[in-house]
């Protein structure tokens, strides 16, 4: 199995390296989560798969490849789309797993 996992990461990496040599997004071309903060008050999200928990303290985001947390206090979802959506509230904490 660890075999597996070893090709699985150098065949990202060499992706990876592919796409920065021809300068494409990489948000785009590898599905990486897109977040885009105005001070600690609002995020805009791109390139989310799903919702995984919602409260007003934690909000929790699947990705493509990870899961993105967000948490404080007041948190709302503005609006969302397929593509992205709008967190306002004072956010005290960006997670990545």
């Amino acid at each position: 199995m660890r075999r597996n996992n070893d090709r699985s990461q150098r065949s990202e990496l060499k992706k990876e390296a592919l796409i920065e040599s021809l300068k494409f997004p990489k948000d785009i071309c590898m599905g990486a989560i897109r977040v885009t903060m105005t001070g600690n008050r609002e995020a805009w999200i791109e390139n989310y798969r799903g919702l995984l928990e919602y409260t007003q303290e934690q909000i929790l985001l699947q990705g493509k490849t990870c899961q993105v947390c967000f948490e404080g206090t007041g948190l709302s979802i503005d609006y969302y789309t397929n593509e992205d959506m709008k967190i306002s509230g004072c956010i005290s904490c960006i997670r990545y797993s």
